[in-house]
């Protein structure tokens, strides 16, 4: 029977079907033909990209660090450890002044140490050093050659007043975050002192609400 034959979308594995819709010339069939192989080139869109995953260290920046100006109340030798001081360090806990250890014997006199200002790094985990139990780290400018002196806050800078940096205003982390996910280890190698010694994060000044934190060390570590 003659007459145009709607075949659908019936597959023609052996391409035996006549044309659909049907045509009445070469011409026609040709480029129908055309068109058909051109789809079939035609590249499949590509599927939709996976979101990457997030940055494990990309939130974590110094407003994780609970940075506090302290005051050194107490300080003397220890007992069994050649290099280190112990302190009672006042950063304005109600608790009272924290003890903490510093490797500090070959840089600073013991004189040197009660009533001087500090920073401390207030959220780390107590531990025990030769013995002590330390609850925090005196935060000091390191040089190439290895000299150490103390981080510096402002004239003026309140005992228990948190060290900020502009733009990185969030709180603290928890003492087991910083450990657990290595949070020093990400945020140290940004700390360091710019060329008039003041501390920076990224370039950034560490500061109170009396001014920036110094060092006597120039383009130095801190630690």
């Amino acid at each position: 029977m003659e007459g145009n034959v709607d075949y659908g979308d019936t597959k023609d594995p052996r391409g035996e079907l006549p044309p659909n819709p049907p045509v009445f010339s070469l011409d026609e069939l040709i480029a129908q033909t055309q068109t058909s192989e051109v789809a079939k080139e035609a590249p499949k869109q590509d599927k939709e990209e996976k979101t990457p995953e997030p940055d494990p260290t990309a939130e974590i920046d110094i407003s994780k660090l609970d940075i506090r100006v302290g005051v050194i109340k107490k300080a003397w030798e220890h007992e069994e450890a050649d290099k280190l001081f112990c302190e009672e360090i006042d950063i304005g806990e109600e608790s009272g002044p924290r003890q903490i250890a510093s490797g500090l014997k070959a840089h600073y006199n013991l004189e040197d140490l009660e009533g001087r200002k500090v920073l401390v790094l207030a959220n780390l985990k107590a531990r025990k050093l030769v013995g002590f139990p330390s609850h925090g780290m005196v935060l000091c400018a390191v040089s190439d050659d290895g000299k150490v002196v103390f981080m510096d806050p402002p004239e003026g800078a309140e005992v228990g007043e948190r060290v900020m940096v502009d733009g990185c205003d969030g709180e603290p982390a928890t003492e087991n975050q910083v450990i657990k996910k290595k949070m020093l280890d990400v945020i140290f190698p940004d700390l360091k002192t710019n060329a008039d010694g003041v501390a920076t994060y990224r370039g950034k000044a560490l500061t109170t609400s009396a001014g920036a934190c110094k060092s006597s060390l120039f383009n130095a570590d801190i630690s």
